[in-house]
């Protein structure tokens, strides 16, 4: 309820090949951490679906046209 906007894109995991990296940008005037996001996502997704590292950010990455530019965040 408190992300206006994310992102999720696959990061390296050593044991698994790849795992589930959210980038969330929150709503104006909204508190969250990246816990309760994990927690929330836990909750009401599959367990092979929920992200399991979330990172808070103020802006992502965007394109002129506003698409969210995923490899970009995959190089970080």
């Amino acid at each position: 309820p408190a992300v206006s906007l994310a992102a999720v894109v696959g990061v390296p995991h050593d044991r698994h090949g790849e795992e589930i990296k959210a980038y969330v940008i929150l709503k104006q005037g909204a508190q969250a951490d990246a816990d309760e996001i994990v927690t929330w996502c836990k909750d009401n997704m599959a367990a092979y679906k929920y992200p399991r590292l979330v990172e808070i950010r103020d802006s992502l990455p965007m394109t002129a046209t506003g698409k969210i530019l995923k490899r970009e965040l995959r190089s970080e």
